[in-house]
């Protein structure tokens, strides 16, 4: 697809996200079985429903403009969850594990972050007022998500992984 606009831009974008969303369906089962601590895997189940919420969002903004999700794999997103999968795995420790996941839970929201608000600035910038909402919605969720994962952090997980 040939970007010559930044309507066609912003579109490609969305779709760049909705593969960003599908990728961490795929990814957080995974990281919810692997998680010890009962909040750590509360947070990854529910930011699992989230996730498929907010890929529902991006798909009915998409449709609005014509597009497909188009199946690809955002490069950023594959190595991202690839390191995260890689770094659990070569951690025995339970509570240390889970320090892990949560710095990479915490790499991933910062990435979707990043996104969606580059995303919102665009929207807003080219005056679609209901994407604007929506993806404005979506960014303040994945910054509450974020700030869940480092209060767990600082209040348990991280003082257990410095003692084990």
């Amino acid at each position: 697809m040939k970007v010559d606009d930044f309507l066609k831009m912003y579109v490609s974008e969305l779709q760049e996200l909705r593969s960003v969303e599908a990728q961490l369906i795929g990814a957080l089962p995974g990281m919810v079985q692997m998680a010890v601590h009962p909040e750590l895997k509360h947070l990854l189940e529910t930011h699992l429903e989230e996730t498929r919420s907010q890929q529902d969002r991006l798909d009915e903004i998409l449709r609005r403009h014509g597009a497909e999700p188009r199946e690809h794999v955002d490069q950023s997103m594959q190595a991202i969850l690839r390191e995260a999968e890689k770094w659990a795995g070569m951690i025995q420790d339970q509570d240390l594990r889970d320090a892990g996941l949560i710095a990479s839970a915490q790499r991933v929201e910062h990435y979707e972050i990043a996104v969606y608000g580059s995303l919102a600035r665009w929207a807003k910038q080219l005056g679609l007022d209901e994407d604007l909402r929506t993806l404005h919605a979506i960014l303040e969720e994945e910054k509450h998500s974020d700030e869940n994962l480092t209060g767990l952090a600082k209040r348990i997980v991280n003082p257990d992984a410095a003692t084990s």
